[in-house]
């Protein structure tokens, strides 16, 4: 593939709501530049970005894909996005790796909740945008009602640059607001000029006034120009837009079907004409040998250096990190440095992805994205430089995962291939987890949700060959005592020779600390029990605490004080104290009021006002306590309460179907508290074969 310099290359990332047809559009733009001898559908499977096993399956994007689309002298790097919410971290790479968003809207659906958390991905990231309504060849769908939906949302900035020509209902061309003329279909993207029917006049004036009057503003010269009545040629239309894209204080709304590649062209135009190039936009970091910033803003003429922003790990096509090319020119035999791994790594090709393929390129300019193969040490996030010029950016902002699941190999000994194969999908997925719960004796994975955990699962057997079983997780209780117990407990064997002597007199209550599991006193007096024993009945009590007698958790908050006892000068023992020390920690224990301690998590709800009802009566039917409520000056509501820990088992997916997909929640740890009596009963139950187990 040609090298294209910075000012050619375009870095356009895709959003929008599950469904909306981004892939669709990709699909349209890769067929339209040559990419493509023909055009796939997602329904199909045989799409260019969604190459992978589970997207093809699914019918629904998964992962972010790179397609270099070549339009007229220009590279414009589309990143496909997924809609689904189970998989934004892939949206956060690749709207950290853009310059620019394509906010896709389904002229049937609407404004939808995607689409308005695809405008706040570009507000994180600062990024110039534009709305693309698709649908527009169907049945029932109105281009101006989602015009007024966005407008409402977004206010003036929303400026419709065409809008379709209908009759009898039929998607028969459109009218460019920009230039005030027509063009009518005639075939599969193929468009004449018209006149402008007399039904559009109206919305060819409503939508142009508040075109030109946005335009005006960009300086004082043009808004004598427009009280005068003075007419702007359309290049100064075009040239006053393009500056006013790129500081976001115009969103142009487009439109078409990219099925019949109608409106495609329209846009990849729209999008080389409007959007920046990456020099005009700022890029920094640190240079770890100066310790000052570095200001990259993709300047060719500066230092090598590049950020990894996303990774695949695939058996089938190996290991690629995908880049963008932050400052300098970087060769394909380039040796460059990662500061934060302190490794060197010598570049042997350098690629361009055009879905799953890798296309070999020289060198790639400031700006560019492509890719490098096999960097073993390297992570997303990292960057990498020269060694003389060490910079380091910041990491990719990746979203926690808060769902997850237990899982179990089906096959005995295939927990070291599980291993193996859930750390390379680490590195391709920030937002998947696999975590060792040592307390509880499992094996958990952390998702964005019960749909992303299932992929993983699906891509363990797809990919590695490896069934796995999910379960409900274990919960971590604890036990403790409530009152405070008087035991006396005596062990003795006699199985001729020595015998066995420990007899030991102890109090036992809560110490009013849950964080440590026993505190041990003796105030034993006048040497009933001797000195030298006292280390060992500690011992009986710290290996009771590991299990207690309710319900085999661990032990929390109870005082331990041997007070009395006797001992025989020749039979007793170490051992025989610390037995006799654990039986009488197991009495002691039973006769003072034990009780289980659940774990409460503290959570935030962040929701639409008009979701706050819905939700709290969900976290009270989850025996949560709401603690306040508080604006989160975005139009929402940020909800606080405690909720026992097991009670959060399935919330991710009650929370989107009662928000449609628009409440986030997050929540820690914060304390154990007694768990109710009938949950107590229940976990006593469960798990008596577990403390039986142990007395054996």
């Amino acid at each position: 593939m040609k090298v294209y310099t910075t000012d050619r290359v375009r870095n356009v990332v895709i959003l929008g709501h599950g469904g909306a047809g981004k892939t669709s559009l990709t699909e349209a733009m890769a067929y339209l530049s040559g990419i493509t001898s023909r055009m796939g559908t997602v329904t199909d499977g045989n799409t260019v970005s969604d190459y992978d096993k589970e997207e093809i399956k699914r019918k629904f994007s998964i992962n972010t894909t790179v397609l270099p689309i070549i339009w007229g002298d220009i590279k414009v790097n589309i990143l496909d996005t997924p809609g689904y919410f189970d998989f934004v971290g892939e949206v956060e790479e690749a709207a950290a790796a853009a310059d620019a968003a394509v906010i896709v809207v389904n002229g049937k659906s609407g404004v939808e909740v995607g689409t308005q958390k695809a405008w706040e991905i570009c507000e994180k990231y600062k990024l110039p945008r534009m709305f693309f309504v698709t649908n527009m060849d169907m049945d029932h769908t109105s281009f101006r009602a989602v015009v007024e939906g966005l407008t409402e949302l977004y206010g003036k900035k929303i400026a419709p640059i065409h809008f379709p020509l209908r009759e009898n209902e039929k998607f028969v061309g459109y009218v460019n607001v920009v230039k005030a003329a027509a063009r009518r279909w005639t075939g599969k993207g193929e468009k004449v000029e018209c006149d402008i029917p007399d039904y559009s006049v109206e919305y060819l004036e409503k939508y142009r006034e508040s075109l030109l009057e946005a335009v005006a503003e960009t300086s004082e010269e043009m808004m004598d120009r427009y009280f005068a009545g003075e007419e702007f040629s359309p290049a100064e239309i075009m040239a006053a837009l393009t500056m006013n894209v790129s500081d976001v204080s115009i969103v142009p709304v487009a439109m078409g079907s990219p099925v019949n590649l109608q409106g495609v062209s329209n846009i990849l135009d729209d999008i080389v004409q409007y959007f920046p190039s990456p020099d005009k936009r700022k890029k920094a970091g640190i240079n770890n040998k100066t310790s000052e910033i570095y200001e990259a803003n993709y300047d060719f003429a500066k230092a090598k250096s590049a950020q990894i922003f996303k990774t695949i790990v695939d058996p089938f096509i190996g290991k690629y990190s995908l880049i963008k090319v932050a400052s300098g020119v970087i060769k394909n035999d380039d040796t460059l440095y990662n500061p934060v791994r302190d490794a060197e790594v010598k570049l042997s090709k350098l690629y361009v992805m055009e879905g799953s393929k890798a296309i070999e390129v020289p060198e790639l300019h400031a700006g560019d994205i492509g890719a490098i193969g096999k960097l073993n040490v390297s992570r997303t996030g990292d960057t990498l430089s020269t060694k003389t010029t060490p910079i380091q950016y910041a990491g990719i902002d990746t979203p926690i995962p808060y769902t997850y699941k237990r899982y179990f190999a089906k096959t005995k000994g295939d927990e070291d291939k599980i291993s193996q194969a859930l750390s390379k999908m680490m590195q391709e997925d920030l937002t998947m987890k696999a975590v060792n719960d040592s307390e509880n004796r499992q094996s958990l994975i952390y998702g964005m949700g019960d749909q992303h955990i299932d992929i993983i699962v699906s891509k363990l057997l797809g990919k590695y060959k490896i069934e796995v079983e999910l379960a409900r997780p274990k919960v971590a209780f604890r036990e403790t005592i409530r009152k405070s117990s008087d035991v006396d407990s005596k062990y003795k064997k006699q199985s001729g020779g020595h015998g066995q002597y420990g007899h030991v007199k102890m109090r036992f209550e809560n110490s009013g600390d849950p964080e440590t599991p026993y505190v041990f006193e003796q105030v034993v007096v006048g040497g009933a029990v001797p000195k030298n024993y006292f280390p060992a009945v500690e011992k009986g009590i710290q290996e009771s605490v590991q299990r207690g007698p309710l319900a085999a958790y661990p032990v929390v908050g109870v005082k331990a004080t041997l007070y009395d006892g006797s001992y025989h000068p020749v039979d007793s023992s170490e051992m025989a104290f610390k037995t006799a020390a654990i039986q009488a920690f197991k009495k002691g224990f039973m006769e003072a009021s034990p009780v289980l301690l659940e774990p409460i998590a503290s959570l935030k709800v962040t929701v639409p006002d008009k979701f706050t009802g819905d939700v709290m009566g969900d976290l009270n039917k989850r025996r949560g306590r709401v603690l306040g409520m508080n604006p989160d000056h975005k139009g929402g509501q940020i909800i606080e309460a405690d909720v026992p820990m097991m009670e959060l088992y399935g919330y991710s997916t009650q929370l989107r179907s009662m928000t449609g997909g628009a409440g986030n929640f997050e929540y820690e740890f914060a304390r154990y508290e007694q768990a109710p009596s009938d949950i107590q009963a229940k976990e006593v139950e469960a798990r008596a074969s577990k403390v039986k187990a142990g007395e054996e």
